[in-house]
């Protein structure tokens, strides 16, 4: 299904280089596993995207076959880009609560063609900073591996929770970035944006280390 394996928990080698990308990396962390999708992770991020709280600041919450959908999107864009939003697992506690990773955005703006950071936890692993941790690592690997010169988030204006995260990840904002979403309606409530960017040149040293094993 949606080209997705079947979870086998024996161990696995990590995937090899394709060219200048890799095919699905796994990367690690101190407390989470990003990784690629499994077949088994998709009743739990439908319920994810049920979840009202979780998508307060999306339009709608999902259908079953809607969610599904993003995650074949996903899996697509991992083959044609060599990054994605890869799931995300708490070692040893969650085999997945939600996504996080870079994806390139289908919408025209000011600031398009980019590559964004973007993460959608479920509501019970909210507030244990898995969101900065995991997007610190797909930050990494998008400078390291990818070689890209910058990287940028968005989100609605009013949501604070999301706009804590990109902050604390070292990304900034200035006013006159702020925009309408072209895929959302004139007058939506959800449709005023703020853009938050990250170059390679004003990350912490840190944050541009990886190792060849993209184990961090």
């Amino acid at each position: 299904m949606l080209g997705l394996r079947q979870r086998d928990h024996r161990p696995r080698p990590r995937r090899q280089s394709n060219g200048n990308h890799m095919s699905q990396p796994t990367i690690q962390t101190p407390r989470l596993r990003l990784r690629p999708w499994e077949a088994e992770d998709l009743p739990f991020f439908a319920e994810m995207n049920a979840d009202p709280h979780v998508m307060e600041y999306l339009p709608s919450v999902l259908t079953p076959a809607e969610s599904d959908a993003i995650v074949s999107r996903i899996v697509e864009h991992f083959d044609r880009h060599g990054f994605g939003l890869w799931a995300v697992k708490v070692v040893g506690m969650a085999p997945f609560i939600g996504f996080t990773g870079l994806s390139v955005p289908s919408f025209q703006a000011h600031f398009t063609p980019c590559v964004e950071i973007g993460w959608r936890l479920a509501r019970d692993h909210w507030g244990k900073g898995y969101a900065t941790e995991a997007a610190k690592a797909a930050i990494i690997f998008g400078f390291r591996e990818m070689k890209l010169d910058q990287i940028v988030s968005f989100t609605v204006k009013n949501n604070f929770r999301s706009r804590r995260v990109m902050e604390r990840l070292g990304m900034t904002c200035r006013p006159e970035d702020d925009f309408e979403h072209p895929s959302l309606a004139v007058g939506h409530r959800l449709r005023p944006h703020v853009l938050y960017r990250l170059s390679r040149t004003d990350a912490e040293p840190s944050t541009v280390v990886v190792a060849p094993t993209q184990a961090f």
